[in-house]
């Protein structure tokens, strides 16, 4: 493995302290919610995580709804690695397990627009998730000035990360 190899991965219980650190920089700023360690811990196979020479650089998430519908979320990545394509391994590594699943539609609640629709999605009215408000919204201190926007890209029949 050279020393500018980049992979992507399930993440492992021993990678939950990492992703903590990373996505509560990204809490602190408010670009995301914060994530309890012992959710992560809880949820550790939903996340994968980007790894350069043994360190734990970028992680994200995918979180189920319905048999065809779930979310890409919890994307991060370190500062010194921004913008040099890891976002963007995390998440068509995300897609290809949500299309091996048989998702046929995955969304995502983003601060950052133009970075997903450069991967292909769309921007759509939040209301089209009603399961994500139930379940995640109504617990969130921006329930009632919510700025981040809905987007979804739909799996079925496209070609995802190498997969037709």
């Amino acid at each position: 493995m050279s020393s500018t190899t980049i992979t992507i991965r399930t993440a492992r219980l021993s990678d939950a302290v990492a992703i903590e650190e990373i996505s509560s920089r990204y809490a602190t700023q408010g670009y995301m919610l914060k994530r309890a360690p012992e959710n992560i811990i809880e949820n550790i196979r939903n996340f994968f995580v980007a790894e350069r020479n043994g360190s734990v650089i970028g992680s994200c998430a995918i979180s189920f709804f319905t048999l065809h519908l779930a979310e890409i979320r919890t994307l991060a990545v370190v500062d010194s690695f921004k913008r040099q394509g890891v976002g963007s391994m995390l998440v068509r590594k995300a897609e290809e397990v949500l299309y091996e699943e048989g998702v046929k539609t995955a969304f995502v609640l983003t601060l950052s627009p133009d970075f997903f629709n450069s991967l292909g999605y769309h921007q759509v009215e939040k209301e089209m998730f009603p399961q994500k408000i139930w379940r995640d919204c109504t617990n969130c201190p921006k329930l009632m000035a919510c700025d981040e926007i809905a987007m979804i890209k739909e799996l079925e029949g496209r070609t995802v990360g190498g997969l037709q």
